[in-house]
């Protein structure tokens, strides 16, 4: 249970409710109750029932979930982001290689590079991304691309 809960309970006067449960659940409570540090069954569901109400109100999931796999997971998303951002940087230069040789090599003009820019827009779309140059030079050869 988060501290902001405990907080708002201590102010509270708790109130006595019958409760149904079968023995196999009672065994249940008995022997996990200790693991969980409650004092007793009332505490344990107590503890129980504020942890189903968050996790099924989906407030904040990370305080539902055991510290080891929150850890796990942040580790797993920023080992990934990491290694993406390392990916998109050897990307880019070999992109800013490329587009430096063309321009050395090559005579456009802006309109040309306008009209170039709303096909590859265009062809990225349409592919998702899909594109090799195997298949943009046969585009070329079959003058599909003027």
């Amino acid at each position: 249970m988060s501290q902001n809960t405990n907080i708002a309970v201590e102010h509270e006067k708790k109130e006595r409710i019958p409760a149904w449960l079968y023995p196999s659940t009672l065994k249940a409570i008995d022997k996990a109750m200790y693991q969980a540090n409650c004092k007793s069954r009332s505490e344990f569901l107590e503890n129980a029932a504020q942890m189903y109400a968050g996790y099924i109100s989906a407030d904040s999931a990370v305080e539902y979930l055991p510290a080891a796999l929150v850890s796990a997971f942040r580790a797993t998303v920023q080992g990934s982001e990491t290694r993406i951002s390392r990916l998109l940087f050897k990307l880019t230069v070999e992109l800013s290689m490329m587009m430096h040789v063309l321009a050395a090599g090559l005579e456009i003009d802006d309109s040309q590079l306008d009209d170039l820019r709303w096909r590859c827009v265009q062809e990225v779309k349409k592919t998702n991304g899909g594109i090799t140059f195997k298949d943009t030079l046969r585009e070329y050869n079959n003058g599909e691309f003027e």
